[in-house]
């Protein structure tokens, strides 16, 4: 099998999983790591559906005095990042979810980047969505890299990963953060 099919199938089997015993939850517990004292621009998300809950975190963020700047995809699937307010008024449906609107910021000076993860293995393989979106991203980022993931998405077993798959520093559950 490969391994694209076997990233495929594995997506399906822990998207199911997600979805049976969802929870809602809060990361914001992953503020009070060293990582986000000095840091100024923060690159974070949206949540959607069964994903991990970001609208506290990016409320937190922005009264911390921080700047968060969410992805928002161009046609050819890479992400451009959009320093945002706060403001549902600055946001527009996208397919499941939600976009920013306004000026994409060609250099933002990432210093962290929370990324979206279905499940991330002990060394920091992340398998996320299948789009390889974040993974082209992540590539042009120096930025600490976190992801968040439900409890029971971390796993021991090492995943599948492909050339152009990044690994992350980091990956938080809604009690813990595991660096790698």
């Amino acid at each position: 099998m490969e391994i694209s099919d076997n990233k495929s199938q594995l997506r399906k089997q822990y998207r199911k999983e997600r979805q049976d015993r969802f929870e809602k939850e809060s990361w914001l517990h992953i503020l009070s790591a060293g990582e986000f004292k000095e840091v100024k621009n923060v690159g974070s998300y949206i949540s959607y559906e069964y994903e991990p809950e970001t609208s506290d975190l990016n409320k937190t963020l922005i009264d911390m005095g921080k700047t968060v700047f969410l992805p928002r995809m161009l046609k050819d699937g890479d992400l451009e990042w959009i320093a945002w307010d706060g403001s549902q008024d600055n946001l527009k449906k996208s397919g499941k979810g939600f976009e920013p609107i306004g000026m994409a910021i060609t250099e933002p000076n990432l210093e962290i980047i929370i990324v979206p993860s279905l499940h991330i293995d002990r060394t920091g393989n992340r398998l996320g969505q299948g789009g390889g979106s974040y993974d082209r991203a992540l590539v042009k980022s120096s930025a600490w890299k976190i992801g968040l993931l439900h409890y029971g998405e971390l796993t021991s077993e090492i995943l599948p990963t492909q050339a152009h798959d990044q690994k992350l520093n980091a990956a938080a559950t809604p009690v813990i953060i595991v660096r790698f």
